[in-house]
C-alpha cells in the first residue's frame, strides 16, 4: 500500500508552496490557467507519492523540480504544439458551400461519410490520422471513405456531372 499524507500535512504543504509553484509555473508557461493546472498536478503527485523528505530543503527542492518538470512536459506536449487559442480560431471563417459545388455535394452525405471525406480531402489528414481523431479503427475510416466516395459519385451523377 502506498503512503499517504494526512489532511494537516497536505494543508501545510499547500499553504507553504502553492504561491511558489504558481509563480514558477507562470514564469515557464506565461499563462495563469496553465500555472494553476501545473500547481494542481504538482500537489496531486505529492499526494500520490507522499515522498519522505529528509529536510525542509529537500522538500522544497522536490517541489521545485517537480514543478519545473511538469511545466516542461506541458510545453513539449503534442496538444500544446498543435492547438491555438479559441480567439484565433474564431477569425477563420468556415468554408461556404456554393450551390452546385463539390462541397455542397459532400455536405449532402450522411455525417459519418461527410466527416471522413472532409478531413481526408479538404484538411489533408491520412486515414490513420482520421481514425485517431475520431476514435475509430483505420479500417473503418477506409471503408467509410470508399463508401462515401461511392455515394458522392452517385450524387454528382444525379446532378449531371460525369
Amino acid at each position: 500500500m502506498s503512503p499517504t499524507l494526512d489532511r494537516q500535512e497536505a494543508q501545510r504543504l499547500a499553504e507553504a508552496y502553492a504561491d511558489l509553484i504558481l509563480r514558477l509555473a507562470y514564469t515557464y508557461c506565461g499563462h495563469t490557467q496553465d500555472a494553476q493546472d501545473i500547481c494542481q498536478t504538482v500537489f496531486l503527485k505529492l499526494l500520490e507519492k507522499a515522498p519522505a523528505f529528509q529536510s525542509p530543503e529537500h522538500e522544497r527542492a522536490w517541489i521545485i523540480r517537480t514543478t519545473a518538470n511538469a511545466c516542461k512536459d506541458l510545453l513539449k506536449s503534442h496538444w500544446r504544439k498543435t492547438s491555438v487559442p479559441l480567439e484565433a480560431a474564431a477569425a477563420v471563417p468556415a468554408p461556404q458551400a456554393e450551390e452546385g459545388s463539390l462541397l455542397a455535394a459532400v455536405n449532402q452525405l450522411p455525417p459519418q461519410y461527410r466527416a471522413v471525406i472532409y478531413l481526408y480531402y479538404y484538411e489533408g489528414y491520412s486515414a490513420k490520422e482520421i481514425a485517431r481523431l475520431l476514435g475509430s479503427n483505420p479500417a473503418t475510416v477506409s471503408t467509410r471513405l470508399r463508401r462515401g466516395r461511392a455515394r458522392l459519385k452517385a450524387l454528382l451523377e444525379q446532378e449531371g456531372y460525369e
